[in-house]
């Protein structure tokens, strides 16, 4: 029987490795991003075609994070095309919206909220609600923990989202040992190396094993030699 593999995410470079990591272990899994309606961003459509390229085996599904509604619906069409969902990823790589607080959009604040925090939430009850059922599944929860340099205008809304999402990866980790499924957290400092950072995400979700559950593993220059 194939894995059936589920990412959900921000479209970035480190969802786009982590599914063409997807792609080298099954024919099909199941995508879906979270649109970027905040003030200024390009249409969807525009930032597909300038920043992903099409990847064999995607099946893309619509997602309005602001609506649990949507996250139900989201996880019965990913089990409906892929049969079963096995193995749930999900990527936080917030954008980023630089500026004095006094300039923030009202609009861009209700975002943030319902789109990058309130959407995880959400996501993740139906998940957890669906592994909690079958009695088994895997869910990873990847982030870059990096901050940008001291001279770059501070960006409040992106590290905000970062900081709402790393605390549920916290607190399902803390929980995870009483759960029959399978719960680990996989972080970076190093920008840039998305694809060995997606390397070494599905290495570890394909020698998962008891030990692995409620683990955050750390990737970076220092842990490749351990």
């Amino acid at each position: 029987m194939t894995r059936g593999i589920f990412i959900a995410g921000n479209d970035c470079a480190l969802s786009r490795a982590i599914e063409t990591e997807a792609v080298k272990r099954v024919e099909q899994f199941a995508s879906a991003m979270i649109p970027n309606r905040l003030t200024g961003a390009p249409s969807q459509q525009a930032a597909r075609g300038k920043n992903s390229q099409e990847i064999t085996g995607r099946i893309s599904l619509d997602w309005n994070p602001s609506s649990p509604i949507s996250a139900r619906t989201l996880i019965i069409a990913a089990e409906n095309r892929l049969e079963h969902i096995d193995e749930a990823i999900l990527i936080c790589s917030p954008p980023t919206v630089r500026g004095a607080a006094s300039d923030l959009s009202l609009s861009d604040i209700d975002i943030l909220i319902n789109d990058h925090i309130k959407g995880w939430l959400y996501l993740v009850k139906e998940l957890t609600v669906l592994f909690s059922a079958k009695k088994k599944g895997s869910l990873s929860l990847v982030f870059h923990d990096i901050s940008g340099g001291k001279d770059d205008t501070a960006d409040i809304l992106g590290p905000s989202a970062l900081a709402a999402f790393r605390a549920l990866t916290n607190g399902l980790l803390a929980a995870a040992r009483g759960e029959s499924y399978i719960t680990m957290g996989f972080t970076t400092t190093d920008a840039g190396n998305e694809a060995a950072f997606a390397a070494y995400v599905f290495k570890s979700i394909d020698e998962i094993n008891k030990r692995s559950n409620g683990k955050l593993h750390k990737y970076g220059k220092f842990q490749l030699f351990k």
